[in-house]
């Protein structure tokens, strides 16, 4: 009799094990009484650790600016600088971009002609400073030209194409600073290929 009763508890115990032992697919784990999941998810009104929240702004903080910078890079209009938003800003970026500048190749020239200088220095000749000098400004004064003449048929362009809609003060300037910046390091990044140029 005893030695039945014994092998009946362990038998008892053994289904036990099998009923607890983990199921793929299943939850594995009992449900949490409603008492127990609304105090897991309550948090205080007030913080008690204030070093832990400000990380915490700080962190949220940096994630923001970071999504903010990424769209304003992609030239989306809700991240944009006042300065750059509206349909003629937009229309003169995409203008610029489409085209190969004489004035984007200002920088180099610039850098070319610095190295010129350092050598030509050595050298104490007359002539290769003011071939240098004639390089430097020359660049310059063609990329000027040449933006000056762009924002006129520009201008024309978006008036005939986008009727009604106001051409902004300082537009000369705007397009021509961007013209003079390298394609890479242009903010927006341009958002058409070359060629591509704006209707």
């Amino acid at each position: 009799m005893l030695g039945r009763k014994k092998t009946e508890a362990a038998t008892l115990e053994q289904l036990e094990e099998q009923a607890h032992q983990d199921r793929p697919g299943a939850k594995n784990r009992p449900t949490p009484k409603r008492r127990e999941a609304e105090a897991a998810r309550r948090r205080p009104l007030i913080e008690t650790d204030r070093k832990a929240a400000a990380q915490r702004d700080r962190a949220a903080s940096r994630e923001e600016r970071a999504k903010q910078q990424q769209a304003m890079m992609r030239g989306e209009e809700w991240a944009l600088l006042p300065r750059d938003r509206g349909v003629a800003r937009r229309y003169m970026r995409d203008y610029v971009d489409a085209r190969w500048n004489i004035a984007e190749f200002t920088m180099p020239a610039l850098i070319v002609a610095m190295v010129l200088s350092l050598l030509v220095g050595q050298f104490k000749n007359p002539a290769l400073i003011t071939a240098v000098m004639v390089l430097t400004y020359g660049v310059i004064l063609l990329g000027i030209v040449e933006q000056t003449i762009v924002h006129y048929a520009m201008k024309r362009k978006f008036a005939a194409t986008h009727p009604g809609e106001i051409w902004p003060p300082r537009a000369g300037f705007y397009s021509g600073m961007r013209a003079f910046q390298l394609r890479p390091t242009r903010v927006p990044r341009p958002q058409v290929k070359r060629g591509q140029h704006p209707r």
